[in-house]
């Protein structure tokens, strides 16, 4: 007879998340908050209603790669290129601080230097799945915070494969292990770039000859194909399914077809996603907090306000205004996702085992329940940085690269389109007319967006 515990399980996963998420829209709470509480109470330290988690992570792992592969083809190369100095810059100054944070305070409260180091790895990462759902669902991947938040976030990924590398070194004494750990880096390396120049020069001619037979279903089938194919060869050079799925968007940005590939997977991710936020909800075990009330509530403000600083700061070095660094700050201080998958590596090889384990769990999920919260009410917390913007002078840089100032009267401008509203339509319009060089003016009243 076969086994239908899986439709069992997505069956009260939806069913009960469908009822929790109703009761956060009616109280205006975010719905990636209502996923999680949906997870704390059916998964094995709440109602325990899911009786196979190993199965509903491999669906949301699913979700992450759809995510990242829409943003992808949101992103484009051109975006990438534009935030090169976040990527060289902002991203290793980001990680490098919370790092260098951590260890320090690792070793002021008596941790061993190899794990004082490794909680600062765990702590450096954010969650690039949280914060790109939050950004998309408020219509800001495309600003100025968000560009900057994708950037930071973009480089964390980048940023696991030497972690999880460095892991086992950490984890044993040797010392010849510095000559594995470049050559696995270079051999990824070589491997990714190997893949990306094989689908630059293959998907946008297979695209071509799959549109002419103008059959949506196949379209459909290629665009996952593709998705989750170059995902599964990026992983074999020790590189996430996510940032491999992040690439294969970037592929396909590209084509002319990107519009329509992303109208496609938009339904899939958006489905598979919820899994994610309901698979990280299930890891809450409420007798940890209960157990340590106070350390876990210690550690969740130190988190949150430790990353907060470490972000605000390589974003202002940058030349970004206050407002959008403190934007930034906000989105990025959490722990992210990937931090569970470093986490379970150092359970195996002893650097993080028993209660400790625990703590870190209850505390990271912690701090994805509240970004959502944080990031909702950010808007207000930025104006307050507006009032110090004269500040933002001390830090010279890229300002007028990213903000340009229009508050002359004697403004003259002529044979340009007016742009009414930068909402979606509004955004892609603009990116037209900038790719094809026309001038053009945007009015929008929604100060947030402006």
């Amino acid at each position: 007879m076969p086994n239908y515990d899986v439709l069992s399980d997505l069956l009260t996963i939806f069913t009960v998340s469908i009822a929790v998420v109703f009761v956060f829209h009616q109280i205006r709470l975010p719905s990636i908050a209502g996923f999680l509480a949906a997870g704390a109470l059916i998964g094995p330290y709440g109602l325990n209603l899911v009786s196979d988690l190993r199965q509903v992570t491999v669906l949301a792992e699913i979700g992450v790669v759809l995510l990242l592969f829409t943003i992808g083809i949101e992103f484009s190369l051109a975006h990438l290129a534009a935030s090169r100095g976040l990527l060289l810059v902002g991203g290793p100054l980001q990680v490098a601080s919370v790092l260098l944070l951590v260890t320090v305070g690792g070793l002021l409260i008596g941790l061993p230097y190899r794990q004082a180091i490794f909680w600062g790895c765990l702590l450096s990462l954010s969650s690039t799945a949280i914060v790109l759902k939050a950004l998309a669902g408020r219509g800001e991947s495309d600003s100025l915070h968000g560009r900057a938040t994708i950037g930071i976030l973009i480089f964390q990924d980048l940023a696991v494969v030497p972690m999880m590398l460095l892991t086992p070194i950490l984890a044993t004494a040797a010392e010849d292990v510095m000559v594995d750990v470049v050559l696995a880096l270079a051999k990824s390396v070589v491997l990714v770039g190997v893949i990306v120049a094989a689908a630059w020069f293959l998907v946008p001619k297979l695209l071509e000859h799959i549109v002419r037979s103008r059959s949506r279903e196949l379209f459909l089938l290629t665009i996952i194909v593709l998705c989750l194919g170059i995902a599964w060869l990026t992983s074999l050079s020790g590189l996430s399914l996510a940032l491999g799925a992040f690439i294969a968007g970037l592929v396909i940005s590209e084509s002319e077809y990107s519009h329509q590939a992303m109208a496609e997977v938009l339904p899939f991710r958006d489905s598979f996603n919820s899994l994610f936020f309901v698979s990280i909800g299930m890891l809450m075990d409420v007798r940890v907090v209960l157990a340590h009330p106070m350390l876990v509530v210690a550690l969740v403000g130190a988190i949150l306000v430790g990353k907060f600083i470490t972000a605000v700061g390589p974003v202002l070095a940058l030349g970004y205004p206050p407002r959008a660094a403190v934007l930034a700050g906000i989105a990025l201080a959490q722990v992210g996702e990937f931090g569970f998958i470093l986490a379970q590596e150092g359970k195996e090889v002893g650097l993080l085992t028993g209660e400790p384990y625990q703590v870190f769990l209850a505390v990271s999920v912690l701090t994805m329940v509240v970004t959502p919260f944080l990031i909702q009410w950010s808007p207000k917390l930025a104006r307050r940085a507006e009032a110090f913007q004269r500040l933002h002078q001390w830090f010279p840089g890229q300002t007028t690269a990213h903000v340009t100032s229009l508050s002359t009267h004697h403004l003259r401008i002529k044979d340009h389109v007016i742009v009414v509203g930068y909402g979606l339509n509004g955004r892609n319009l603009a990116r037209v007319l900038e790719e094809t060089e026309i001038p053009y003016v945007v009015l929008e009243l929604d100060g947030d967006t402006v």
